[in-house]
């Protein structure tokens, strides 16, 4: 580690964005974070973040490096109100028509609002001291020459040179082929996958002991393919609960108080339904609805021609479902890897952005495939399925009918959603044999076959 350059520019000031932020302030002699909205001076949603009033996930692995980046963060938030939890315990997972079982699993996760962790990490890279966060400052372009991105062109005209620039502006980053296209640079081929997610949140005020069994969590996924709806409860700082419902291709919740009820109601678990019956909401009207229709991912990693000081990172390379919670934790593990790349390299050379991005490629790759293929247990979705995903598919539902028998099940279906784990694990012949002899003993097995 080392400084390798004089500055480094990031368009984007959400979590990827941040975290990029504190592993390049080690290896620049500043740093300068451009965000378009008005940022909050406390816990707030914004406008540029639209998701940010919804249930998030900050996976183990997530946390685990956001604790590298930023020591004693997790004890911090913790000590201002998030919730500390045993993802093996402390969660109900109802999922294949039935609760997995419970147990101690080792691992400690936090729950919490995106608003609380985003101003608490910005206000941790605000505090470096070769770091400036500059908000109310949109992007209109990049500058440079040929191959090569120089800066940073600003909505009122003025011109930001860098040595690096790195694009976390999410899934807006589309405008940025452009941008490199005017520099002789090729647009990524872009990957589409169609899947019509929707979901609707409230705040519940919180004072313990309302959902079942003592929990602090829930989560539900309903029996593809013909029941597409999802359900999401977390303890939250403040004393809340904030509960999220929704689903794929168009099994939305609605927005008013008593849709949003029926549609708990309606659901194969009465847990949501007996929260919602215990507790009273935080504020009165209509609840928050979040759309998006498509996960996507670009292909930096097959390009001939990559920009020398230019890289994108986080939703501007791929955007995952956010039904799977896996965003925030990629874009931080992808900051770690451009800083192991730049250490390797010395500079912000081609070379390094290929390197970089074949390392984001397996960054990626887990929570892609994962997140995709149980997309495709839907008929309705549309895009390039994956070559064995139905076969996988039909394996992956034998492996969660076991997890509500056997622990060993359970943990390894836990360990793959943190990132803890690869695919590959599931599907090692001990663990086939026994998640297939486990799957019979399920009490959804007989509804589903």
């Amino acid at each position: 580690m080392g400084v390798i350059g004089g500055h480094a520019v990031i368009i984007g000031g959400s979590i990827g964005g941040l975290a990029a932020a504190r592993t390049l302030s080690n290896r620049f002699g500043s740093v300068t974070v451009l965000d378009r909205d008005t940022l909050p001076d406390v816990a707030a949603d914004r406008k540029g973040v639209p998701q940010s009033p919804h249930a998030h996930a900050l996976l183990i692995s997530g946390r685990r490096k956001l604790d590298q980046l930023f020591p004693g963060l997790t004890d911090e938030l913790i000590a201002g109100g998030a919730v500390p939890f045993d993802p093996g315990y402390d969660l109900l997972f109802h999922q294949m028509g039935a609760l997995r079982t419970r147990f101690k699993s080792g691992h400690q996760g936090i729950s919490l609002t995106r608003a609380y962790l985003e101003h608490t990490v910005r206000r941790r890279v605000a505090a470096l001291p070769n770091v400036e966060i500059r908000d109310r400052t949109a992007v209109n372009g990049l500058f440079g020459v040929s191959g090569r991105v120089l800066g940073v062109e600003l909505d009122d005209g003025a011109r930001l040179g860098a040595d690096l620039v790195v694009d976390a502006t999410g899934r807006s980053a589309g405008r940025t082929d452009r941008w490199l296209e005017e520099l002789d640079c090729p647009a990524p081929k872009t990957t589409t996958v169609k899947i019509d997610v929707g979901y609707t949140t409230r705040m519940m005020h919180r004072q313990g002991g309302e959902l079942q069994d003592g929990a602090l969590l829930f989560l539900m996924s309903a029996v593809p393919p013909h029941d597409k709806r999802a359900a999401a409860i977390f303890a939250v700082e403040g004393d809340r609960w904030i509960v999220t419902l929704g689903g794929w291709h168009r099994a939305h919740a609605p927005v008013d108080p008593e849709g949003f009820t029926a549609f708990a109601d309606g659901l194969p678990t009465s847990i949501v339904s007996d929260l919602l019956a215990r507790t009273k909401p935080v504020e009165d009207g209509d609840a928050e609805r979040f759309t998006y229709p498509a996960a996507r991912r670009r292909w930096f990693e097959h390009l001939k021609k990559v920009p020398e000081g230019f890289v994108a990172l986080g939703d501007a390379i791929c955007s995952f479902n956010p039904l799977y919670g896996q965003g925030m934790t990629a874009a931080t593990l992808e900051a770690v890897e451009l800083a192991r790349c730049l250490d390797r390299h010395k500079a912000a050379t081609p070379t390094m952005a290929r390197r970089f991005y074949r390392a984001a490629s397996r960054v990626i790759d887990t929570p892609w495939q994962m997140s995709t293929s149980s997309d495709f247990m839907y008929p309705e979705t549309v895009g390039a399925k994956g070559v064995g995903t139905d076969l996988l598919n039909r394996y992956v539902r034998q492996v969660m009918l076991a997890s509500h028998v056997s622990v060993p099940a359970h943990r390894v279906m836990l360990d793959m959603q943190h990132l803890l784990a690869k695919p590959a694990s599931v599907v090692r012949p001990d663990r086939v044999v026994r998640s297939l002899i486990a799957a019979r003993r399920s009490p959804a097995a007989g509804a589903l076959d």
